[in-house]
């Protein structure tokens, strides 16, 4: 099984952006921990983190054919983004959509996903355990 995480704009910066929201865990350590679970489960998975829109894009299109499933953080785009959308339906690969802390216990624009119309699931206030989460779902889809 082959897995691209991607992780959207200011992700970055874990570990110094608002750690009392996102905790003290850098992106690094994140994907750290991710690539040894997923070590053990015999899964091959890729990373991405980009700031730009039109980068996630490319990446989520990249996704086509070569991926078994996607999981992703957009991030601010979460509340924003029609393309992230449309490039999810357009590759038609499933999709879990992740985000670190609770975003329905914050700003009310927030709320707003159009990320989840298409994702399979929604994973929201975990920490990383949210990335775990749902890299066994893809897991126990097998």
């Amino acid at each position: 099984m082959k897995l691209f995480i991607i992780n959207g704009p200011n992700l970055n910066m874990l570990g110094i952006r608002e750690p009392e929201i996102y905790g003290t865990l850098t992106l690094k350590d994140i994907e750290s921990k991710i690539r040894l679970y997923c070590a053990k489960k015999q899964i091959d998975v890729e990373f991405y983190q980009s700031n730009h829109e039109g980068e996630i894009v490319d990446i989520i299109q990249s996704a086509y054919q070569k991926a078994d499933g996607i999981i992703i953080n957009p991030a601010a785009y979460t509340h924003t983004s029609v393309a992230i959308l449309d490039a999810l339906k357009a590759v038609d690969v499933d999709t879990v959509e992740v985000h670190l802390s609770d975003v329905d216990e914050r700003e009310d624009f927030r709320k707003i996903s159009y990320v989840s119309f298409f994702a399979k699931k929604i994973i929201k206030g975990k920490g990383v355990d949210g990335y775990i989460e749902a890299i066994d779902f893809f897991v126990n889809r097998i």
